[in-house]
């Protein structure tokens, strides 16, 4: 029996995308067996071969090999994203995808939409996600908005986490370190005849982060260490209540609190000599109900979904600042098997986001959407998606995508293209937030931003698989951005902007026990009303990753990322551009399996001890050296 959840449990994903795989032609000289499956470009596992969209897949295993501890250190290294963060561990974390803003990346946790309604540009805060119950990302590029609406100008962004099946299995895990770090987890997971189940428990902590430039403080002036603590508790149950039919529910809560070093209200251009406060609280919880018709033609999932997260924040010398917003979303899914290689997904959604504070206010969006994934001529794969959003506050907005891909299977060789559209949603803060005393209103009538985008790309497989190259080039034109009005007494639709460039990698296996991967990108992302380059978009990155199976026992890694230059303005913005200097930074790891279910391992991170700021006025951490155990049973 295949059970499909609607959180996309890997076995699930891997169960349904079998029949399919079996029937696309392996690269010339591969051997024939089952690809890697995504789900986030098509909804629907979907062999990587067959997919046209940009994406990057990064498993549990890649996760684990280099002991990363946050969602920013696994999309640190992927192409096509800048991540910036505001310090060390818990710093606002921000993700650029191909050069289009931070709040253009639509970020889905299980399913679950995790962007913050109640933030100023309803942006996802990329530090707050831990990793040891992560099962997979899926990082996906290029507009989506026929697909997955609002939000997805630059992409998506989907984090599934483990499921359970077969035998109970315990984990655990513990790691100390530099600046203070000290992490634990622990988890079960399994199934019990019909019942599956898994749950984690995360507690995740650095008290002791240097992230003020010495140079910023006045004389006599001592720098303050952040201070970061995470506790995350989630799990993932699922029950079969018949072949056909089973139920699943996912929960999942996160409190942080952060202590740092914000600016002084009294010496401006100076970092404040007593620390500022946030804590947030954040509650997720979906329930579903998957049927399966017609001996697995016809598959339907019908969800329902809430959201919360409330902050506050604590600064010297101002009063505190409460923010509370919610999201409930209903959502149903069906997917139909018209004929062999000929998929129909419809899909019907209701969402309300709303805030209490700092301003109270709502906003209600149905929307439905419809997708084909055609296999038309042999080697030849094709999907078409169109969306239909109504939206309560700004009306409706029809957006659409075409991705096909060709194979040649006498060369190896996979071109892929895709063009589509993309549109952000204002937010409520935009709308309705006053400043009275500022001069300063929101404007309810604000229409979406919107964009345009293409790309078009090869993929190489040689030597049986064992050399892998391609690059893909990119364009995004942005429309209707959201900017401060002429007087500077309210928003409006006025900027326009856009993005190109390439993104390329080679990946060789010289032996079966080492794996070396090149990526490099290349970014152009400028203001058209202005004619100058957008900050925090660096023009190059590249990242090198070197993985050796040493012995059975012994995995080392070596990861190198290297940032070109970019546009930036200093910590408090007197000057509001400058050329921040690029950097590079190396991180090692090693994990040696001593038996008895038990795996110790260590890292160094920024090995060199590269001096940078990302964004300018905010150190990014040293050298650091950790190390840590954990058991599987």
């Amino acid at each position: 029996m295949t059970r499909i959840f609607v959180s996309a449990s890997l076995l699930a994903l891997v169960a349904s995308a079998s029949a399919h795989a079996q029937t696309t032609p392996a690269p010339a000289g591969a051997t024939p067996e089952v690809g890697p499956v995504v789900v986030t470009a098509t909804r629907i596992p979907t062999p990587k071969l067959d997919v046209a969209s940009s994406i990057t897949l990064i498993t549990a295993k890649d996760i684990a090999i280099k002991q990363e501890q946050t969602l920013p250190d696994v999309l640190k290294d992927a192409p096509g994203l800048n991540v910036v963060q505001t310090g060390g561990a818990g710093g606002q974390t921000s993700v650029f995808m191909r050069g289009t803003d931070s709040n253009h990346v639509k970020v889905l946790v299980d399913g679950i939409d995790v962007s913050d309604p109640s933030s100023p540009n309803d942006a996802f805060n990329f530090s707050q996600l831990l990793t040891p119950d992560i099962e997979r990302v899926e990082i996906l590029r290029g507009p989506q908005s026929g697909l997955y609406g609002s939000d997805a100008i630059g992409g998506v962004i989907n984090v599934v986490t483990k499921a359970g099946e077969g035998p109970l299995e315990v984990t655990a895990g513990l790691e100390g370190g530099s600046f203070g770090a000290f992490n634990q987890n622990a988890g079960v997971s399994g199934s019990t005849g019909p019942f599956h189940y898994a749950a984690n428990i995360e507690h995740f902590q650095s008290t002791a982060t240097p992230v003020t430039p010495l140079d910023l403080l006045a004389p006599g002036e001592r720098a303050n260490d952040d201070y970061y603590d995470n506790i995350t508790a989630s799990t993932k149950l699922g029950y079969d209540i018949a072949s056909n039919f089973d139920l699943g529910l996912i929960a999942r809560y996160t409190n942080t609190h952060l202590r740092f070093t914000g600016d002084d209200d009294v010496f401006f251009g100076f970092p404040d000599p007593v620390q500022s406060a946030t804590t947030t609280l954040q509650y997720y919880v979906r329930g579903s109900g998957h049927l399966s018709l017609f001996d697995g033609r016809f598959d339907q999932t019908l969800g329902v979904a809430y959201g919360s997260i409330e902050s506050t924040d604590v600064t010297p010398e101002t009063p505190n600042s409460y923010f509370f917003g919610a999201r409930t979303k209903v959502d149903w899914r069906g997917d139909i098997e018209l004929a062999a290689g000929e998929t129909l997904v419809l899909g019907a959604e209701h969402q309300q986001d709303a805030v209490s504070q700092p301003v109270s206010a709502s906003t209600t969006i149905d929307s439905g959407y419809a997708e084909l994934l055609s296999n038309p001529l042999r080697n030849l794969n094709d999907t078409i998606s169109v969306r239909y959003d109504a939206n309560n506050r700004f009306g409706d907005d029809l957006t659409w995508r075409f991705a096909p891909t060709y194979f040649i299977a006498q060369t190896g060789t996979k071109l892929e293209a895709s063009v589509g559209t993309g549109f952000k949603a204002p937010t409520l803060s935009e709308m309705f937030q006053n400043f009275p005393a500022f001069g300063f209103f929101g404007n309810p009538d604000l229409k979406p931003e919107s964009s345009t985008g293409y790309d078009i790309g090869f993929e190489e497989f040689l030597l049986q698989n064992r050399l892998q190259f391609g690059a893909t080039y990119y364009y995004n034109q942005i429309k209707d951005l959201i900017d401060d009005n002429a007087t500077f007494t309210s928003y409006a639709n006025i900027g326009r902007a856009h993005t190109d460039g390439v993104e390329s990698f080679i990946a060789f296996m010289p032996v079966p026990t080492v794996n070396l991967r090149l990526d490099y990108t290349y970014t152009e992302a400028d203001d058209d009303i202005l004619h100058q380059e957008l900050l925090l978009r660096p023009r190059n990155k590249w990242n090198f990753d070197a993985r050796w199976q040493a012995t059975a026992k012994l995995s080392l890694d070596a990861d190198l990322v290297s940032i070109g230059s970019f546009i930036d303005g200093n910590r408090e913005f007197t000057i509001p551009r400058l050329v921040a200097p690029g950097f590079t930074t190396v991180d090692i790891a090693a994990n040696y399996d001593i038996g008895d279910h038990v795996t110790i391992y260590g890292r160094v991170t920024n090995l060199f001890n590269a001096d940078y700021q990302d964004p300018v006025g905010f150190l990014r951490p040293p050298r650091g050296f950790f190390a840590g155990a954990k058991a599987r049973f």
